[in-house]
């Protein structure tokens, strides 16, 4: 590490502010649950939050809840309550935490959050819908589904000035239109156009910043965990998307990302495998699923979870702001339609990382609550390593329920898997016979 890296403030500046941001949001959070404000509740892909703040409606995420409740291994006992309470095993674990918090009045580690006034969901993944109908029948309150069309196929995205683009573009404008009309009924607040266009200026703000960043990661050695570190910009670029405060701390981790390269500041001491993450993070021990990689000097440049959980805002895309709503409209449908495709179609940007990032392999992680994510998954694996020689890792765990996440298990898998890398590497550079 340089000298004086650590006296500059500089160096792990974003997971100490991501931190700080994460309890004065769920502070806000609890106030407005104590003052019996309701809030708006929304999902990681396609959240609308630039618009929903015009609005002084209280942003809601229940996915971060969940998660929140797993790395603070209390998830447990929100998933016995909610299966008690007649919800199935089997179903997303999110789901079951959200359920059981809504059944303490939004109690959770964290603080409180308020009852829902309103949900909004896109199609991005079908448990939102199933999801937003729970809250509708606990508490009467309206949800909006944002229909927002999908990929066709592998390699079959189109963009501005293509006819279909254009045709399902304005199918998502007419219902940002309709989604006003809700929020101002809901929230009493009359929609105005100069706040929404300030808000997606700090939504172009976090969205530059939060491309640069993941390029940056390429540098070798790379300069922060997509792991854990990267959840930690995730949750900033979520829970405070539109927000002023959002797009300063981006600014800033693009300054802090830029002094760790130019001073070669790794995110380790010695970097040995540059990997890819695919799928959804093993929360209930995740520093030690983290550490299960990082003993071996394996760190995780860049993951398909940075590219979905994030919302699309991965591609940097920035909003017109001369023409506020129908960029919006357009940077939806790019935005959630990317992250779907993260899900779905991810073989072709999984070998470009692996070219971009000097990735060494990639590690597959199915988990039993999200089929969406999970599904498909061995299938992807195969069809990567038809095209790519490159070494791979299929474990499966989950991201909730630590009653099928074993660690000696994983530990045992992810040795192999090392050791074969460390096979790999030496014949490689053995001399020709």
């Amino acid at each position: 590490m340089a000298v004086g890296a650590i006296d500059d403030g500089i160096v792990g500046r974003g997971n100490r502010d991501g931190a700080q941001l994460f309890r004065v949001w769920f502070d806000e959070l609890t106030q407005a649950a104590e003052s019996d404000r309701g809030g708006a509740y929304v999902f990681v892909m396609g959240s609308m939050s630039e618009l929903l703040r015009a609005f002084d409606l209280p942003i809601v995420f229940p996915e971060i809840n969940s998660l929140q409740t797993a790395v603070r291994r209390v998830a447990h006992e929100y998933l016995d309550e909610a299966e008690d309470y007649g919800y199935s095993p089997d179903i997303c674990g999110y789901v079951k935490a959200d359920v059981a918090t809504q059944l303490r009045g939004g109690a959770l580690p964290m603080g409180r959050i308020p009852k829902p006034a309103l949900a909004v969901y896109t199609n991005a993944c079908n448990t939102y819908i199933k999801w937003a109908e729970i809250w509708e029948r606990m508490y009467d309150v309206p949800t909006f589904a944002l229909d927002v069309p999908g990929t066709r196929a592998a390699g079959a995205q189109t963009w501005p000035g293509d006819p279909d683009f254009e045709n399902d573009r304005r199918y998502v404008a007419a219902q940002i239109r309709e989604l006003i009309a809700v929020c101002e009924q809901v929230s009493g607040v009359k929609f105005d156009i100069d706040r929404l266009r300030e808000n997606m200026g700090h939504a172009n703000t976090m969205s530059r910043c939060w491309k640069r960043v993941l390029e940056l990661n390429q540098t070798r050695p790379s300069l922060f965990n997509a792991l854990t570190d990267g959840t930690i910009y995730l949750g900033v670029s979520n829970g405070l998307r539109g927000s002023e405060a959002g797009a300063r701390y981006f600014s800033d981790l693009v300054e802090e990302m830029e002094y760790k390269s130019e001073r070669g500041i790794g995110t380790l001491t010695d970097e040995l495998y540059r990997l890819l993450f695919v799928g959804v993070p093993c929360y209930p021990i995740f520093r030690r699923f983290s550490e299960l990689f990082t003993e071996w000097g394996g760190t995780f440049v860049n993951s398909t979870y940075l590219w979905f959980a994030s919302g699309g805002s991965n591609l940097g895309f920035q909003y017109d702001l001369d023409d506020p709503l129908e960029s919006l409209a357009e940077g939806v449908l790019i935005s959630v339609r990317d992250a779907m495709d993260a899900m779905f179609f991810q073989t072709d940007i999984l070998v470009e990382m692996i070219d971009a990032f000097h990735a060494d392999g990639v590690v597959y992680h199915p988990i039993k609550s999200c089929r969406t994510v999970s599904t498909g998954l061995a299938d992807n694996r195969r069809a990567l390593m038809a095209g790519r020689d490159v070494a791979s890792l299929f474990i499966e765990s989950d991201m909730m329920d630590r009653r099928v996440v074993s660690e000696a298990q994983l530990k045992n898998r992810v040795d192999a898997f090392f050791e074969g890398l460390a096979a790999r590497r030496g014949q490689a550079a053995a001399p020709a016979p």
